[in-house]
């Protein structure tokens, strides 16, 4: 789907974020600058309007979100060295009792759950553009009906 500017982005993740639950891992794909940070910022931004700011992970690895509901896991392992090391980060607590946002998921090899969404995004015509793609488990393929039409 075309996401013309950052807003569709956001509005984007916010559908995402009122159709995901505990346990949900969503995989985000692209190259560097192609919006997963700004998608997983709207997404916890919109589980949390009262979130006053959420930084990204690039550092920390990772930042935990909430205090009701499922928490949400904005992980980036861009500099993971081996998916064995997603384990310190907490990843097993975050698959089963939170909601999981994964920037760079091909880090986590053979522990990335196969019962996920993916969201890839590339860069479109216009520099603010972006391409989306979304392709789920089963269990996404109910909820995501009629998502890009907003």
């Amino acid at each position: 789907m075309a996401l013309p500017d950052e807003r569709a982005t956001e509005a984007l993740a916010a559908r995402l974020a009122g159709l995901a639950g505990t346990g949900d891992v969503i995989a985000l794909e692209g190259p560097l600058g192609s919006g997963k940070t700004t998608f997983a910022r709207a997404f916890i931004r919109a589980r949390f309007p009262g979130v006053a700011e959420v930084p990204s992970p690039t550092f920390t690895l990772v930042e935990v979100y909430g205090d009701a509901g499922p928490a949400v896991w904005h992980f980036d392992l861009f500099r993971l060295d081996s998916p064995d090391e997603a384990w310190e980060l907490g990843i097993e607590e975050a698959f089963a009792e939170g909601i999981s946002l994964i920037e760079w998921p091909d880090r986590l090899g053979r522990l990335l759950p196969r019962e996920r969404l993916v969201l890839t995004l590339a860069f479109g015509a216009a520099p603010s553009a972006r391409m989306a793609a979304l392709a789920g488990a089963p269990s996404w393929a109910r909820r995501l009906s009629g998502i890009a039409h907003g």
